[in-house]
């Protein structure tokens, strides 16, 4: 392995275990649900991994039996541990996975999902965001409208997979799906 991808793997190790280290609260934030929390947030200057200056934000949501949260999308990287109950994360393109504690998933930039607790118990899971210092932590979509995209991948444009997709563009055809995805930011710097 280079360098390089051995530091992302450090850096992205460190990020996940950052909730366990923090059991206090410190403050809310307006633009997330209610049961929202920041644990901690912080900057790093000139990270080496994501080429530049980046955000980082760590924060504990509870979602109350029957709740959904709205559309929305991570303009960065996310990675978010179920602490307790399940948590059903509904994939904008009709996926759907449920996770039970100690059980971890990351969300891809601009990908349209939700979390949702379809289960008698409250869900409380720690996110982790790494984010451009100029961009939020999340972007909910107007109107709470499902949408689709983006790919991931270009398995996801294949066999008409490129017709689903409507965010953040619609395709007119198979190769402008693969060319969308084969040129995509990768990296946090870029987004």
């Amino acid at each position: 392995m280079n360098a390089k991808r051995i530091s992302k793997e450090v850096a992205l190790a460190i990020c996940l275990t950052v909730p366990v280290l923090y059991v206090s609260v410190h403050s809310a934030t307006s633009n997330m649900p209610v049961d929202a929390n920041i644990v901690v947030e912080g900057t790093i200057p000139d990270s080496e991994v994501f080429n530049g200056p980046v955000r980082l934000t760590v924060r504990a949501l509870t979602i109350k039996p029957g709740e959904e949260l709205p559309w929305h999308y991570h303009p960065g990287h996310a990675f978010n541990v179920v602490k307790s109950g399940t948590l059903t994360v509904d994939d904008g393109c009709g996926g759907e996975k449920k996770l039970t504690p100690g059980q971890g998933f990351e969300e891809m930039s601009g990908r349209v999902h939700r979390g949702k607790n379809v289960d008698a118990t409250d869900v409380v899971v720690y996110d982790t965001f790494i984010t451009s210092v100029s961009k939020p932590t999340t972007v909910n979509i107007p109107g709470n409208e499902r949408r689709c995209g983006p790919p991931k991948d270009t398995d996801e444009c294949r066999n008409d997979g490129w017709r689903k997709f409507n965010h953040p563009r619609n395709f007119i055809n198979q190769h402008q799906c693969l060319e969308f995805v084969r040129h995509m930011p990768r990296e946090i710097s870029r987004l």
